[in-house]
C-alpha cells in the first residue's frame, strides 16, 4: 500500500480489517489511561505536599516550644510529627502500592489490547480524528512533520 504523502505515518493507520467499533473502543481506553495518569500525578503531588508539610512540623514545633507552648508542640511533635497517613502506610508506600498494583494492571492490559487487536498501534481514534478535522494543503495543518514518512 502506497504512503500517503499528506496523510498520516503507518504507524497511525488503521490496520486492514479493524471496525470502527474496535478503533473506538481502543480509543476509550486510551482515554481511560490517560485520565489515570493524571491521577496518578495527582497521587504523586499528594505524596510531595504531605512529604512537605511533615517536614514543616519541625520547625512549628520549635516555635511552639519557643513561645512556651509545650504541652501543645509536644502533641504535634508525639502525635503528629511522622505520622502515617492511613493505616501503617505513608505516602510512598500508597504511591508503590499504587503504581504496582492498579496502575501496573491498566498499563498491561491497554498494552494487551493494542497488541492483540492493532498491531501495537496508539492513538487511532485521535489519529483518524486529526485526519478528519485538520485543512489538507495549510499551513499548520500537516499530517506529519515535513520529511518524515
Amino acid at each position: 500500500m502506497a504512503q500517503d504523502e499528506d496523510g498520516p505515518d503507518q504507524r497511525h493507520r488503521r490496520p486492514v480489517g479493524v471496525s470502527d467499533r474496535t478503533v473506538a473502543a481502543l480509543g476509550k481506553l486510551s482515554e481511560a489511561l490517560e485520565t489515570v495518569e493524571r491521577a496518578r500525578g495527582h497521587l504523586y503531588s499528594l505524596h510531595q505536599l504531605i512529604g512537605h508539610a511533615d517536614l514543616m512540623l519541625d520547625e512549628a514545633v520549635e516555635l511552639l516550644r519557643e513561645a512556651g507552648h509545650h504541652p501543645l508542640a509536644d502533641a504535634v511533635a508525639g502525635d503528629l510529627l511522622g505520622r502515617n497517613v492511613i493505616a501503617g502506610r505513608w505516602t510512598f508506600q500508597i504511591v508503590e502500592d499504587f503504581d504496582d498494583g492498579y496502575y501496573a494492571l491498566f498499563r498491561a492490559l491497554d498494552a494487551r489490547a493494542r497488541d492483540e487487536l492493532v498491531g501495537g498501534r496508539r492513538h487511532l481514534f485521535e489519529a483518524e480524528m486529526k485526519e478528519r478535522r485538520r485543512s489538507r494543503g495549510r499551513p499548520g495543518h500537516e499530517a506529519r512533520p515535513v520529511g518524515e514518512g
